[in-house]
């Protein structure tokens, strides 16, 4: 009887040491066999978009193929270990998200001191061409007839009325005019979806005199609506200072987050930046002629720019 007993005991024993077993391993073995993708799934990032050609492109046969839309996706590639999601929306939105400490990121922004309280930015992303006045030929007169004028006078011209994107940056030089006439009756701020579009339609309505953007966005845009030949750009004397009108940067909420992920970012520009797939990126939007000088300043001034 106490022999029976022991066994009985016994075989409850290693029973429970079964059971024992089995919960441990369900808990242990999910961890232990779990990809590294799905255990970093909690990392996420959402990419802040424009519906602004020729930068991202929404629509049509060279949608995806903006000069913005491939940095973002090399970026992406670089990083697989974070889950990406893009989302186009306006200026405004995505300062709303930067400054409400959103795990965000954009891939071309301006820096200013302004963006600096909010955003942490990366080495240059971009080099691109700096923002010109946009104008129809037919105007040029009214201009002065000179192909580089002063954006402070041209403001300071109660007749001309130029339009601007709210929250938009147009570079260190031209926002600091632009602050100086906030508010002027003679500029025409506006905000929406396709706001490039839509300041064309403008212009070539003559509802506007000029327009401040970059030289690719304007040429893109008058072929898009077939008025490429009545359309000219002028270049924004004040832009001649220096070369930070040409550089834009990936930039990212300040927060501990955004802090990681811009030093990640880092890594990958300075690998990536001297290939010819992430100088092409920009590179088709310009006139051929251009493409010599572009080479040389991009390898001269963009490559040698780390901070």
């Amino acid at each position: 009887m106490t022999l029976f007993c022991a066994q009985a005991a016994c075989r409850r024993n290693i029973a429970g040491m079964r059971i024992t077993i089995i919960l441990l391993l369900s808990l242990v073995l999910p961890a232990v066999f779990a990809s590294p993708r799905s255990a970093a799934a909690e990392e996420s990032i959402t990419w802040l978009e424009a519906d602004a050609p020729p930068f991202f492109i929404q629509d049509g046969p060279d949608r995806g193929q903006g000069y913005e839309d491939i940095i973002t996706a090399i970026i992406q590639e670089k990083m697989p270990d974070y889950v990406h999601h893009r989302i186009t929306a306006t200026i405004s939105r995505h300062y709303r998200d930067f400054k409400n400490r959103e795990k965000v990121c954009n891939v071309g922004l301006y820096k200013t001191p302004e963006r600096e309280k909010f955003l942490y930015f990366s080495i240059p992303s971009f080099f691109t061409l700096p923002t010109v006045i946009i104008i129809k030929k037919e105007r040029f007169a009214d201009f002065g007839n000179s192909k580089t004028v002063a954006l402070e006078r041209v403001l300071e011209n109660q007749n001309l009325l130029i339009g601007r994107a709210q929250n938009r940056s147009y570079g260190r030089y031209v926002d600091e005019i632009l602050d100086r006439h906030k508010g002027a009756k003679n500029i025409f701020v506006y905000e929406g979806k396709q706001l490039s579009l839509n300041f064309f339609r403008m212009l070539q309505l003559n509802r506007l005199d000029g327009m401040i953007g970059l030289p690719e966005e304007a040429m893109y845009l008058a072929e898009e609506l077939g008025i490429r030949d009545q359309i000219m750009t002028l270049t924004i004397a004040e832009n001649q200072r220096g070369m930070e009108s040409w550089l834009s940067y990936v930039g990212c909420s300040r927060t501990p987050w955004g802090k990681k992920v811009i030093a990640r970012i880092n890594e990958i520009l300075l690998k990536e930046r001297p290939t010819e797939r992430y100088r092409a990126a920009y590179e088709r939007w310009l006139d051929p002629s251009s493409l010599e000088n572009y080479r040389k300043l991009y390898r001269e001034v963009f490559l040698q720019a780390t901070e």
